[in-house]
């Protein structure tokens, strides 16, 4: 009886672990959508990557906490003409359940004249893996 709940065991973990690839193919594809959520201006498709107990610090000090507060940080950034998104991983690791990335991202904005400006910094973000399989972020900080 011990070795069959020993194979169960077994079978179930290869079988859990096979949903995902490496953190960094993982964090990848994860910052693609997010990219292309950006990409056709969808605060609301953006938020949808946080978890309901995401902490978001942009670069404006603020403290938002979950995916209602994303959406509108992120209303106010399209409102403000920003668009062309792109996250590049510097760094991906995790355990399976938690997952950290590093990044580089970039955008195009506009100054306070209204003048096109190119936007960059560097990214964190902590994401946790959810039982379909996916990622939602848990903590997401820029400059």
């Amino acid at each position: 009886m011990r070795s069959i709940c020993v194979a169960i065991l077994v079978i179930f973990a290869s079988a859990t672990t096979s949903l995902a690839g490496s953190p960094e193919e993982d964090i990848k594809s994860a910052y693609a959508g997010w990219d292309a959520a950006f990409g056709k201006g969808d605060a609301k498709a953006i938020a949808a990557f946080y978890a309901d107990d995401a902490i978001f610090l942009p670069a404006s000090h603020e403290v938002i906490k979950g995916p209602a507060g994303v959406e509108k940080f992120f209303s106010g950034i399209f409102a403000g003409g920003a668009t062309g998104h792109k996250l590049e991983v510097v760094e991906a690791h995790g355990n399976g359940t938690l997952l950290f990335g590093a990044a580089k991202w970039s955008a195009k904005g506009k100054d306070a004249s209204g003048k096109d400006q190119p936007w960059g910094g560097l990214a964190t973000h902590i994401f946790e893996r959810q039982s379909d399989g996916s990622l939602r972020i848990k903590l997401h900080t820029f400059n």
